[in-house]
């Protein structure tokens, strides 16, 4: 897979994922990546409503990918988290593979309790 391509499959996937969970809490009073929020990064990054002070919390990922490509295998991109692996696998005597880490911070503002 070509840099670009996994950039753009990278980004692709990202930005579902907040789309899927903004659908999905829309209704429970949570906010995934609000809008109309101030940030500073003096002490860590700290994001907040001017005019309601409300405080959004970072949820920060860290995520390997593992790509893979073999004699036996079809190859392609494996979300690997914990010991639970989603993505191709198989038996290959001669493959390549390659892990990166993706880093990447969405704000959400939780419900009120």
């Amino acid at each position: 897979m070509k840099l670009n391509e996994f950039v753009a499959e990278t980004l692709k996937e990202i930005v579902d994922g907040v789309t899927e969970a903004q659908k999905h809490y829309s209704t429970m009073g949570c906010k995934v990546n609000p809008g109309g929020f101030t940030y500073k990064t003096s002490q860590g990054v700290q994001m907040w409503n001017v005019q309601t002070f409300e405080i959004a919390q970072l949820i920060d990922f860290d995520v390997a990918v593992t790509t893979m490509e073999g004699t036996e295998t079809k190859g392609g991109i494996g979300v690997f988290v914990g010991a639970v692996g989603l993505g191709s696998q198989g038996k290959s005597d001669a493959s390549n593979t390659s892990v990166s880490r993706i880093k990447f911070s969405v704000p959400i503002l939780l419900p009120k309790g």
